[in-house]
């Protein structure tokens, strides 16, 4: 059957007039409207007459150019997430905070997969640019002084850098770590460490979060025993590998400090596939507080800040609404330690299945 000439045509995208004209408005107060300054916040577009413009808008399927919206106001909507490892807990519940902090502002989230932040961050503008893993040494700090420069906003998650031009959010992992090692000491000596191979090789030139694995045991007059060390590369399958190996030799240890929550997670589900009940035949911690160390039975035993990710959201989302630019400034995240099921030895032992 033949298409008449007005199907064939295609659909005329619809214009911010347009909008005007079915909510019997002026194109100005449709633009007050969806830059967010309608109601009380002093625009003088009444909240009746704001719905009246959303509901003309739905029904016209139209969204607001953000190109346009961007050269009149100097914002872009968009927030950018640079995360070293997607896959990561702590990193999936980074953007995950900062998604939904966003979504209450109108505001709309990217997560960069580039592996060069500089470059897409030079590439794409945006209102704020969140860095886990910018590095600190000089390569990196001229990156991050050339970005600040052309106006890009900044929020780095850092142990090491101070703020220039830029916010720092500091999160010192080591004190938190002393404190998952002192935890398994109240009541093992036989422990094992399940860590990144680079903390490994690191610790010979500075700390990681090997260091209070080997300066707790040593403290305690117990000498680390090589064998009791299992490294894995950034990945959750190369964690439970690990953590197999740990957990199948013929004098396997009773606990298991992991070096992060992902690794300790692995541990945990090691544990159960060699019939291995946790905690009465392996304890197990984890570093980070990540919200999954709540989703593993038992519950995970883990260090870090208290209600780090809902407050960070909250820091770099106001960063990117704050009409003045900040010089940058340091804020820091306290470790704490956040018993679980994996450590506690009073609860009842599991039935074997």
């Amino acid at each position: 059957m033949p298409h008449s000439a007005e199907s064939a045509a295609p659909k005329r995208r619809p214009t911010l007039r347009m909008v005007a004209d079915l909510a019997g408005v002026s194109t100005a107060t449709v633009s007050y409207v969806f830059s967010g300054r309608s109601g009380s916040n002093g625009s003088g577009v009444a909240e009746e007459t704001a719905r009246r413009v959303l509901a003309a808008a739905e029904e016209l399927h139209y969204r607001p150019n953000r190109s346009a919206r961007a050269m009149r106001t100097g914002r872009t909507g968009m927030i950018q997430l640079s995360l070293h490892m997607l896959s990561d807990p702590w990193s999936l519940a980074v953007a995950d905070a900062v998604n939904v902090e966003a979504n209450r502002h109108g505001l709309t989230t990217l997560i960069l997969a580039d592996g060069d932040w500089h470059t897409a961050l030079d590439r794409v503008e945006s209102d704020v640019a969140y860095l886990d893993g910018a590095g600190h040494d000089d390569v990196a700090r001229r990156k991050l002084a050339d970005l600040v420069e052309r106006g890009q906003r900044l929020v780095v998650f850092s142990e090491h850098l101070e703020p220039d031009g830029y916010d720092v959010i500091r999160s010192d992992a080591i004190p938190g770590c002393h404190l998952a090692m002192e935890h398994l000491l109240e009541r093992h000596t036989a422990i094992g460490c399940l860590v990144a191979g680079a903390a490994v090789t690191g610790a010979a030139h500075g700390v990681t979060r090997y260091t209070p694995y080997l300066e707790r045991l040593r403290a305690h007059g117990i000498e680390p025993d090589p064998a009791w060390t299992a490294t894995f590369v950034d990945t959750q399958a190369s964690a439970f590998q690990a953590a197999v190996r740990l957990l199948s030799g013929e004098h396997r240890p009773t606990a298991i400090y992991a070096s992060t929550d992902f690794a300790a997670i692995a541990a945990i589900n090691a544990a159960h596939m060699l019939g291995l009940r946790v905690p009465h035949d392996v304890a197990v911690v984890g570093v980070g507080n990540t919200p999954d160390a709540q989703l593993v039975a038992p519950t995970l035993t883990t260090v870090g800040p208290t209600d780090f990710y809902e407050r960070q959201a909250e820091l770099i989302i106001g960063r990117a609404l704050d009409p003045e630019r900040s010089a940058g400034e340091l804020h820091e995240f306290p470790w704490s330690l956040h018993p679980g099921g994996s450590t506690d030895l009073d609860a009842p032992a599991p039935r074997p299945a």
